[in-house]
């Protein structure tokens, strides 16, 4: 329960809460940790949708046939070009672009607990897009041969013997 307690305000259902964050666990890989996560607040939902951010992805989850099966959308971090959020008078929408192009969407979240993920996202955005510079820049030196060769030296040799050539 002490988990719970870092998720947990006046705008989430510590029971709800506490069921995904469960589900969520149970997912995590080595190493991974829960940096947030939210659960939908409608008037009326049986089995809202949920978010997490790890540290390593984003977990959106989508119960299904009332709850009683479980539908787990994950994106790592490198697979994610852009998050946003988008604030209306019920609640927030929480959107998930991938670097192949699919949006994903989870919508009534509040307000407080959006925009502690969005910033959470923001921030490994920052890192993945660091990330995909590197990458593509370490892509593009290999594909180049990714080795400099040394022309001075051969350019001094080749001076130096039509120089010292009598006949030239």
């Amino acid at each position: 329960m002490e988990n719970l307690k870092r998720f947990i305000n006046e705008d989430q259902n510590p029971t709800r809460l506490e069921k995904t964050l469960q589900n969520i666990n149970q997912l995590l890989t080595t190493d991974e940790s829960i940096s947030g996560i939210v659960v939908q607040k409608k008037l009326i939902n049986i089995s809202p949708d949920a978010i997490a951010l790890t540290n390593k992805r984003i977990i959106i989850c989508r119960p299904k046939k009332l709850g009683l099966t479980m539908k787990f959308d994950d994106f790592p971090w490198k697979q994610v070009a852009k998050c946003h959020l988008i604030e209306g008078v019920i609640g927030s929408r929480f959107e998930v672009l991938t670097v192949n192009k699919t949006l994903f969407t989870i919508d009534y979240l509040p307000k407080t607990q959006a925009r502690m993920l969005y910033r959470y996202a923001q921030e490994q955005e920052e890192r993945m897009i660091d990330y995909r510079r590197e990458q593509h820049l370490e892509n593009a030196q290999g594909a180049s041969g990714g080795f400099v060769v040394n022309t001075s030296e051969i350019n001094n040799k080749e001076h130096t013997a039509t120089t010292t050539n009598p006949e030239g």
